[in-house]
């Protein structure tokens, strides 16, 4: 397997508009402190071990469950474009995959792409389900996110 990208024939897409500009959409993602606060599936807290927001940093993140189970995250980012775009790829043990999301303008604010690339393995097929509804939730905390940053 490369390290750009899986052979991924699975795509899982979601999208979200916000009413904030592209910029600050962006700024929830590239500064780690604001992204800890949101990231992740309903019921989710976080903590940044390491974020070296360029292509070829590591970024490690440790999730923690409502019932306390900890999920140890490591990233490499492969391509970032300032206020445009942000491309990452997620190591196994658990998925392996990559993450692209792109920040587009949008009447009245902005919207974000978030796409992952998997192999397309039987196991990563019984997950889309799961994982696309997980990335609504995803995008739901960044919208209570960034509702609450504007007040």
């Amino acid at each position: 397997m490369s390290e750009e990208k899986p052979n991924a024939n699975l795509e899982i897409h979601n999208e979200r508009r916000f009413p904030q500009d592209r910029d600050t959409l962006f700024a929830a993602v590239a500064d780690p402190a604001k992204l800890a606060r949101w990231w992740g599936p309903h019921g989710f807290e976080n903590r940044i071990t390491a974020f070296d927001f360029r292509p070829g940093g590591s970024w490690r993140i440790v999730m923690t469950a409502s019932n306390g189970d900890e999920f140890d995250n490591h990233w490499s980012f492969l391509a970032i474009e300032n206020g445009r775009m942000v491309r990452a790829r997620h190591h196994l043990p658990v998925h392996d995959f990559v993450l692209e999301m792109r920040f587009e303008d949008h009447a009245g604010g902005s919207r974000l792409v978030w796409r992952m690339d998997f192999e397309p393995t039987e196991e990563n097929q019984a997950m889309a389900h799961f994982l696309k509804a997980a990335n609504d939730q995803n995008l739901d905390r960044l919208a209570q996110f960034l509702e609450g940053e504007n007040q």
